[in-house]
């Protein structure tokens, strides 16, 4: 545990991480990495952490960050999206669910292995919402540095992989940002909106005693006030930042010498398992192109294991079925975060039977 410090010291600290935080956040975002406000903080308070600073992000920062993000991911449930996975429902859930049962076979991969513990192995394998999958993992007892890890490493091939295949099916490069996607409503009516959303949602679910109430809860009751037109939400550039870099301050903050070694030994398996994943989604992929209208870079990037912000980005970018390829990812994303604590409850009693 760290040390008390005086306030000045803290202060210090907290100023000096600020900065760090902010420059790799900005290289980042120069080289197009997505989640670049998470991955800076993150990064820098590994740093910080590993040469043991004794400052902690509070827990109720965390939560309030664990809201915001509920409230990015309802804010992708719009009217068309819905209309599309009503229009091919079982195809769709199909694709959905041959990406989950993907995922979850590189977590039992991993964890026979013993390349990472059960739970764990499940949170990191799970194909989408790296930031969702990092603020929940702790409530069901995963270590969320080492899902971080493996979240990001797997975002960094995605990206990687989606953006070297769009460039060779089409002559359209991808854009810079994510606002090209989902244009932000800038009226103040809206973003309060949003902001009750995520305390309500919240402030219900927690009281409910749900296991990652803090995001489930302003997920599920924004999707619905969004994609009904009840409510126009919207998430501010600086208010979304903030919570990206609260979720990489708590989770890096956490890292010591030990994680870190422990990481690196798991990267050669957690890189071989990752593009075991690509590889079967690819597969997949050009199977659906036979069952349903659909050319192939909409497959793939529909199917595509990466986070839904990220795999938006080149989907504007490309010549393809844009509604069809977020309706995918929008609903893998809800149902990896519903099935994701029966997978870890799962993998992680496989690995004790093991």
């Amino acid at each position: 545990m760290p040390q008390a410090t005086s306030p000045l010291t803290a202060a210090s600290l907290w100023a000096g991480l600020l900065v760090v935080s902010g420059t790799l956040a900005y290289g980042l975002t120069l080289a197009h990495f997505p989640a670049a406000l998470l991955l800076g903080p993150m990064l820098a308070a590994i740093a910080f952490g590993v040469s043991g600073a004794s400052i902690r992000m509070p827990k109720p920062g965390f939560l309030t960050a664990q809201a915001l993000v509920g409230c990015l991911v309802a804010k992708s449930v719009t009217a068309d999206i819905v209309g599309t996975i009503l229009g091919d429902g079982v195809l769709i859930l199909a694709v959905v669910l041959v990406t989950v049962v993907a995922g979850a076979i590189v977590g039992v991969v991993l964890t026979r292995l013993k390349v990472l513990p059960g739970a764990t192995a499940a949170w990191g394998s799970s194909p989408g919402g790296a930031a969702a999958m990092v603020a929940m993992s702790e409530d069901y007892g995963s270590d969320p540095r080492l899902v971080a890890f493996m979240q990001y490493v797997r975002v960094a091939l995605v990206v990687v992989s989606a953006s070297v295949v769009a460039r060779l099916l089409t002559d359209v490069a991808a854009p810079g940002g994510a606002g090209e996607v989902m244009p932000e409503d800038p009226r103040l009516l809206a973003v309060l909106a949003t902001l009750a959303v995520a305390a309500t949602g919240a402030g219900l679910a927690l009281a409910l005693g749900l296991p990652g109430g803090a995001l489930i809860g302003p997920m599920i009751l924004g999707a619905v006030l969004h994609a009904t037109g009840v409510a126009s939400m919207s998430l501010p550039a600086t208010l979304l930042d903030a919570a990206y870099a609260t979720i990489g301050w708590y989770v890096g903050l956490r890292f010591t010498r030990e994680t870190v070694r422990e990481s690196l030994s798991a990267l050669p398996g957690i890189l071989v398992a990752t593009t075991g994943l690509i590889l079967l989604c690819g597969g997949w992929a050009y199977g659906i192109t036979f069952l349903l209208p659909i050319d192939f870079l909409t497959a793939y990037l529909a199917t595509s294991p990466g986070g839904l912000d990220s795999v938006a980005i080149i989907a504007v970018g490309s010549k393809v079925d844009v509604s069809f390829v977020l309706a995918v990812q929008t609903l893998r994303l809800f149902v990896v975060l519903i099935t994701g604590p029966i997978l870890a409850r799962w993998i992680g009693g496989n690995a004790a039977e093991t």
